[in-house]
């Protein structure tokens, strides 16, 4: 989870840079949603949780949660049990 938080503070960090060089007249909101990798209507929607509740109103909470659809770690430690076991010599290549 570490670098999911470091990933989010750089987009942060990003994102006050170019919301700083919008408000300044510096770059169009397009320009600024371009570099940010992010489409127009996403960049206004961080500007108004920028400003609505700061840099804590950008975080991403779906990141710190697990996949929905993520298998059961029993589930998984049988199938790596079965494939070191039972099919160890099984490849995409194999006849």
């Amino acid at each position: 989870m570490q670098k999911i938080r470091v990933l989010q503070e750089i987009r942060i960090m990003r994102f006050e840079d170019l919301y700083g060089q919008w408000t300044k007249g510096k770059l169009t909101q397009e320009e600024a949603a371009m570099m940010l990798g992010v489409s127009d209507r996403t960049f206004r929607r961080y500007c108004r949780d920028y400003v609505e509740e700061g840099a804590s109103g950008l975080y991403d909470a779906r990141l710190d949660k697990p996949a929905a659809n993520a298998a059961p770690i029993d589930a998984v430690m049988d199938l790596l049990r079965l494939f070191e076991t039972h099919y160890s010599n099984f490849s995409v290549a194999s006849p």
